[in-house]
C-alpha cells in the first residue's frame, strides 16, 4: 500500500504540473543564461521581450514580475503582445539598488471567453449558456479582488447571467476585461526558471564626461613640480569646460630602481620625476601619497573643492609595483622569481618595463593578495574616491575582479569603475559581465563612415549595451593616433564632437587634447614625444588656439540636452556622400541630429536621407533644426534635406530638431 500511495502522490504531482500550460522562452535581456547582470541606472527603464505561448487556442497572459533586491514582494507589469507570441512589458528602476525580474504566463480564461463569445454573437447563436459561464468566470474573479472591486464585478455577474444581447454587450466591455484581467488565476501559472538580475548604478555612470591631467604638470612655473593645491587652482578651468570627473593618474610615491627617463629611456637622469605608474618607494605604496604632491589632508580639501564645483575626482587604481614598493620586500611570494631569484618585471614583448613588477594572482597566496587589494580600493573610498579608472585589468585574473569589485561596491554601492582594458572584445566585454562600471573602446581607432556605424551599432543596438558602458576617448597618454598626428586643428574638433555626441560618456587626456598636441616619439608610433608620463610638462592654458572655447560648448550642450544623456536611442542615417557621419538621439521631445564632416581637410556638401520615423516626424512633413554650435536655423522638407561643411569653419552639424507648428498632431 506504501508504494500504491507514493505512487499516487507521483501522479498528482505529475498531474499538477502537467495543468501549467503555458510556455516561457526566450527571455530578453539575459546574460549567459543568468549569469551575469545587466545594467541600468536609476530613473531608467527596464524593457522585457519573452516568447508565452501554450497549447490548444486558448488566449494567454504574461507579466514582468519585478522587485527591489532588498524588498520580499514581487511588482507586476503587465506585457502587450507584439506579434508571433512575442510579448514585451517594462519597469523603471526608482531606487538605486539592484533589482530581479522574471516573466510570469497563464491561460486567460475569461480573455478565451470573450473572444469566443464575441464570435458566437456575431454568428447570432443563442448566448444563454455561454453567458452563464461569463458570470461564473466574473464571480470567480470578485473572491482575489478588493472589496470594492470585488462588488463591482458581483454587479457586472448580476447583468451578465440575466441573458441577451444587452448583457453580451456587458459582457464585452473594455472596462470589464479590465477589472477581470487585474484578478487572474494564477494557481497554474508559469513563472521563468531564472531570477534575473540588474545590477543599478547612479547617474554618472550612465552620462560623464571626463578630464585627464597630471598633477606635477599643474605648476605655474616651468620645471616645477606641481601640487595638489596647484591642481585645485586648475579646478575652475576644468569645471568651465564642462567637465563633471577630473581623473588622475596615480598619485603614489615612484620607485628609484630601473626608473625612467625621458621619451621612455631607460636610463634616468636624477631630475627625472618617473613614470606614475611605477608605484612605491622607501616612503610607501599603494596607500601612499607622493610627498611632492602635498598631505593627505591636501588630497582630501582638493577631493571637497572639487564636489563643490560639481567635479568629482577620479584615482587611477594600478594593481602593479616598482622593485622599492614595500610590498616586494614585505610579500615576496605575490610576484613571480626569474631563474636567478630576481622579481619577474612586466613585459609586452618586445616591450620591457623593468620598472614595474606585476602580482602573481596565481600564488600561493593568492587570498592574501586580493585581501590586501580590497583594503586598498576601501581605504580610498574612505578618502572620498567614489570614481576609479583600472589600469590594464585584462591583465588580472577574471575571478579577481568579479570578487573584489563585488566586495567594494557591496560596501559603497556607488562605487564606479572605468576599465582600461586596450584588448580583445571577448575579453573587453567579460570585464565589463564581471562589474566594471565602463570601459574605455575602440573608438580611438575608428575613422571612417563604415567602421564607426558599425562599431557604434555594435555596442549600443545588440545585446553589449545590456551590460557594457563604453566611455569614449580621442586620446590618452599612451594613445596619439595616427590622424592625430596631423595636427590639424579640424581632426581634433571632429573627434572631440564625435565623442561627445556618439557616446553618453567620454574623455579626453588634457590639456594634450586641447592644445592639439600632435608630435610623435617616432613616425609610426602613437606614443608621444616628450611624454608627459615620463617628465613634467608646462602648458599655456591660453594659447589662442585651444580648443577650449568649442569643448565648453558642445558639454553645455550635453546638459542641457537629454537626448545626449544616454546611448540607447542612438541611430544612423544615410547621406549620398561618404564623407558624412549622419545620427541621432532622442529623448521624449528631445531630438539632436549630428552631422559630421569626416574629412579634416575639404569642405564636403551632400543630400542626407534620413529616417524621419527615428527622429519623430511625420512623412515628408516641413521641420525646423536649429544649429547648437552657431544658432543657424534651417526649414527642412520630408528626408532629403542638403547639407554643406566645411572644415576650416566647423567639422559639425549639432541640430535640434523641432517639427513645424502647421505639422503637429
Amino acid at each position: 500500500m506504501a508504494v500504491n500511495r507514493a505512487s499516487s502522490r507521483r501522479k498528482a504531482k505529475s498531474l499538477l504540473d502537467g495543468r501549467k500550460r503555458v510556455a516561457i522562452e526566450a527571455v530578453h535581456p539575459e546574460i549567459d543564461a543568468g549569469r551575469f547582470p545587466i545594467k541600468r541606472t536609476v530613473g531608467e527603464r527596464v524593457t522585457i521581450e519573452a516568447d508565452v505561448f501554450a497549447d490548444g487556442h486558448d488566449e494567454v497572459a504574461a507579466a514582468v514580475l519585478f522587485r527591489p533586491v532588498s524588498q520580499a514582494d514581487w511588482c507586476e507589469a503587465r506585457m502587450q503582445a507584439i506579434g508571433n507570441d512575442r510579448w514585451s512589458g517594462s519597469f523603471e528602476i526608482d531606487r538605486p539598488e539592484d533589482y530581479l525580474y522574471t516573466v510570469r504566463g497563464w491561460i486567460d480564461t475569461f480573455g478565451t471567453w470573450s473572444h469566443d463569445l464575441a464570435k458566437r454573437l456575431e454568428a447570432r447563436q443563442d448566448l444563454t449558456v455561454d453567458l452563464q459561464i461569463g458570470a461564473s468566470l466574473i464571480e470567480d474573479a470578485a473572491t482575489r479582488a478588493s472589496d470594492a472591486d470585488a462588488a463591482k464585478l458581483r454587479r457586472f455577474a448580476e447583468r451578465v447571467v440575466k441573458g441577451g444581447r444587452a448583457a453580451a454587450t456587458t459582457a464585452l466591455s473594455p472596462e470589464l476585461y479590465a477589472l477581470v484581467s487585474q484578478y487572474p488565476y494564477l494557481c497554474e501559472s508559469t513563472t521563468h526558471t531564472r531570477e534575473l538580475r540588474v545590477s543599478v548604478d547612479r547617474e554618472r555612470a550612465r552620462f560623464s564626461a571626463w578630464y585627464e591631467l597630471f598633477p606635477r604638470s599643474t605648476a605655474t612655473e616651468p620645471r616645477k613640480h606641481g601640487t595638489f593645491k596647484d591642481v585645485e587652482a586648475r579646478l575652475q578651468y576644468v569645471a568651465s569646460l564642462g567637465f563633471d570627473v577630473l581623473y588622475l593618474p596615480p598619485i603614489h610615491p615612484i620607485g628609484l630602481a630601473h626608473r625612467k627617463g625621458k621619451n621612455n629611456n631607460t636610463t634616468a637622469t636624477p631630475t627625472d620625476p618617473g613614470s606614475p605608474w611605477g608605484i612605491g618607494s622607501e616612503q610607501g605604496g599603494h596607500t601612499a601619497i607622493h610627498p611632492q604632491l602635498g598631505t593627505l589632508d591636501e588630497f582630501k580639501h582638493l577631493i571637497a573643492s572639487a564636489r563643490e564645483l560639481s567635479v568629482e575626482i577620479a584615482l587611477d587604481m594600478a594593481f602593479q609595483c616598482s622593485p622599492d614598493h614595500p610590498y616586494v620586500r614585505e610579500h615576496p611570494e605575490w610576484f613571480r622569481s626569474r631563474p636567478d631569484g630576481s622579481i619577474q618585471y612586466a613585459e609586452n614583448p618586445p616591450k620591457k618595463y623593468q620598472d614595474i613588477c606585476p602580482f602573481d594572482f596565481e600564488s600561493e597566496n593568492w587570498a592574501g593578495l586580493w585581501t590586501e587589494l580590497r583594503d586598498v580600493l576601501l581605504y580610498w573610498v574612505k578618502q572620498g574616491i567614489s570614481i576609479f579608472r583600472v589600469d590594464n585589468p585584462h591583465t588580472k585574473a577574471f575571478p579577481f575582479w568579479e570578487w573584489i569589485i563585488a566586495e567594494v561596491k557591496g560596501k559603497c554601492p556607488d562605487v564606479i569603475f572605468l576599465s582600461e582594458a586596450f584588448t580583445r572584445p571577448k575579453v573587453m566585454y567579460r570585464l565589463a559581465k564581471l562589474g566594471f562600471t565602463q570601459s574605455y573602446t575602440y573608438f580611438a581607432w575608428r575613422f571612417g563612415r563604415y567602421e564607426l556605424t558599425e562599431y557604434l551599432r555594435e555596442l549600443t543596438q545588440t545585446d553589449v549595451a545590456q551590460y557594457f558602458r563604453p566611455n569614449f576617448w580621442p586620446n590618452t597618454p599612451d594613445i596619439l593616433t595616427g590622424q592625430l598626428q596631423s595636427g590639424e586643428r579640424s581632426v581634433f574638433a571632429a573627434r572631440f564632437v564625435l565623442a561627445a555626441t556618439l557616446g553618453a560618456s567620454y574623455g579626453i587626456y588634457g590639456p594634450a587634447f586641447e592644445l592639439q598636441e600632435h608630435l610623435p616619439l617616432e613616425a609610426g608610433r602613437e606614443e608621444y614625444l616628450s611624454s608627459e608620463k615620463y617628465e613634467i610638462r608646462h602648458w599655456n592654458l591660453n594659447d589662442p588656439r585651444s580648443l577650449a572655447p568649442l569643448i565648453r560648448q558642445v558639454n553645455a550642450i550635453r546638459r542641457a540636452h537629454l537626448a545626449l544623456q544616454s546611448n540607447d536611442t542612438l541611430r544612423f542615417h544615410n547621406s549620398d556622400n561618404e564623407q558624412f557621419l549622419t545620427y541621432s538621439k532622442s529623448s521624449g521631445d528631445d531630438v539632436i541630429l549630428m552631422v559630421v564632416n569626416l574629412d579634416p581637410a575639404y569642405k564636403q556638401a551632400g543630400w542626407l536621407d534620413l529616417n524621419l520615423n527615428a527622429l519623430g516626424l511625420s512623412s515628408n512633413g516641413g521641420f525646423s533644426v536649429t544649429d547648437l554650435l552657431s544658432s543657424d536655423t534651417y526649414a527642412w522638407q520630408g528626408s532629403r534635406n542638403y547639407v554643406e561643411l566645411d572644415p576650416a569653419v566647423t567639422p559639425a552639424h549639432i541640430l535640434h530638431v523641432r517639427q513645424s507648428a502647421a505639422e503637429s498632431p
